[in-house]
């Protein structure tokens, strides 16, 4: 009968193995999404991401115009020995790592909304290129913290705890 347990107890214990690194990459992926809403990065310290510039104010949250950024980060590869999460969007690493733009763009014929005193009429702007000189400073939101090894690690302990009882 003591036998059986232990065996019983080892399948348990291999079941659980076997869905950590998933597991894991579920935490990983949680962690960077929760940083937009703390709006900071936490490695040993919580460090706060910069505020907007002034005149931008009642805008919402800056780095969730869309969404698109924080629905992008996902797991990217998983297997027993490492993780691997990441987002595809092009921008994330110049938000992430922060960074300066200097470059000439072409901006598209678009149509424009006039003045209110002209009774909300629309004016046509004609194609032309614009010259970007745009400085993004660093609101790191994903990468290796020591906080969230700390929150895997307790995840594997608890996990491993339920499966020996």
């Amino acid at each position: 009968m003591a036998n059986h347990n232990f065996i019983n107890r080892l399948n348990r214990v291999n079941n659980v193995v076997s869905r950590l690194p998933n597991r894991a990459a579920v935490v990983a992926v949680n962690f960077s999404k929760e940083r937009f809403v703390r709006k900071n990065w936490v490695d040993n310290s919580r460090e706060a991401w910069p505020k907007r510039r002034a005149g931008r104010k009642g805008r919402g949250s800056l780095m969730v115009r869309t969404g698109r950024l924080k629905r992008s980060i996902r797991k990217l590869q998983v297997t027993n020995n490492h993780i691997l999460i990441g987002t595809d969007v092009p921008y994330a690493q110049l938000h992430n790592e922060g960074g300066t733009i200097n470059k000439t763009v072409t901006v598209r014929e678009h149509q424009r909304r006039i003045a209110r005193g002209r009774k909300g009429g629309r004016a046509t702007v004609k194609s032309h290129k614009r010259k970007m000189d745009l400085t993004v400073p660093k609101r790191q939101f994903i990468g290796e913290s020591a906080i969230l090894s700390r929150r895997i690690e307790r995840m594997i302990e608890k996990e491993l705890k339920n499966a020996l009882r």
